[in-house]
């Protein structure tokens, strides 16, 4: 029986990685991926190849050590653009970003609201002193001169936040704490939209002690006073507001750091649920839990805007019970 030579042999398949390496390479080779579009994360590769997720990581890694694709904060791994031009020869029309700073124009605002901006696009886990001198186009150094370091740069980024809230002359509601809070707690939700970032800084039990947040307590302890209230519970209302809308705003940050390290939207994540949804659900363990996710129908759709206006009417009816106990009426003024 003739012997088959090494040369005749068919060469061993490549390893399932550089299968999936080869594959995305082509996609991105044939424009089914631009640059910029995300490519499968882990997790798709995983489900679309059938391989384990250290083999999906490992696709992806050298990808990335190739060049052909870069991790962005908040969005995931991406097909990485075309190298970046020297920037002094690139308009800022065409890059998005800003012109070189020449060091004289450079102040602690320009530096505040780079940082910002980085935080506001990127999460505030992007943010560094070197990022935000390259966004301002100057040496990596020249931020130091305005601020001495990260953890104070996050103080004045926040209380610049804290400072785009606008409130109203309270004389425009005499005695109408109700309508007072209710306009706080919705300004305040608005700046934790804007920044979500700012919703991580800190817990309760550790306030900041900035002064555009002050601005904030004054408004909503100013709402409370001359109702009867002693100072602590003054105090505790204010902070119960603070801390339901801030709780709230929390997810809104996490939501985006989970969407970019899994690559998957919240409902591509509720899907990879379903069995576990369902061992639940047939489970006698969660009989109530079991009827009310039933009787939901086509599902639930978690509106955090909403959410927000849903709990806000009974816990200012519980506050306005707090007000009229104090006042010692069974009706309290401006209910």
């Amino acid at each position: 029986m003739p012997r088959t030579t090494r040369s005749e042999q068919s060469p061993p398949p490549p390893p399932p990685y550089l299968r999936i390496v080869a594959e995305i390479r082509r996609r991105v080779a044939e424009g089914e991926l631009a640059p910029g579009d995300r490519v499968p994360s882990t997790r798709q590769i995983a489900r679309e190849w059938g391989v384990a997720p250290a083999t999906a990581t490992k696709a992806l890694a050298r990808l990335e050590r190739e060049g052909l694709v870069e991790p962005r904060p908040r969005v995931g791994t991406v097909v990485a653009g075309p190298a970046e031009e020297p920037r002094e020869e690139r308009p800022l029309e065409t890059t998005g970003r800003r012109l070189p700073s020449p060091p004289e124009l450079l102040t602690r605002e320009r530096v505040v609201e780079a940082a910002v901006e980085i935080a506001d696009a990127e999460g505030l886990a992007a943010l560094s002193m070197r990022g935000v001198a390259a966004r301002l186009g100057v040496a990596a150094m020249s931020p130091y001169r305005y601020v001495d370091s990260k953890e104070d740069l996050v103080l004045l980024m926040a209380d610049a936040a804290f400072g785009e809230a606008e409130y109203p002359d309270a004389a425009t509601f005499p005695g109408d704490w109700r309508a007072r809070v209710e306009l706080g707690t919705r300004t305040l939700w608005r700046l934790y939209r804007k920044h979500p970032w700012l919703a991580q800084l800190h817990p309760l039990s550790r306030p900041l002690m900035l002064p555009n947040l002050m601005v904030h307590a004054e408004w909503m302890l100013g709402a409370l006073d001359g109702h009867g209230l002693d100072p602590v519970t003054m105090f505790d209302l204010h902070v119960l507001l603070y801390g339901y809308v801030q709780g709230l705003a929390v997810n809104l940050e996490r939501e985006a750091q989970a969407a970019a390290s899994t690559g998957l939207t919240e409902d591509e994540w509720l899907d990879g649920q379903a069995a576990a949804m369902t061992r639940i659900l047939t489970s006698p363990r969660f009989p109530v839990v079991a009827r009310v996710i039933t009787g939901l129908g086509d599902g639930y759709d978690l509106d955090l805007d909403a959410l927000l206006e849903f709990g806000l009417r009974p816990l200012l009816d519980g506050i306005a019970a707090i007000v009229e106990a104090a006042q010692g009426s069974p009706r309290g003024a401006n209910t």
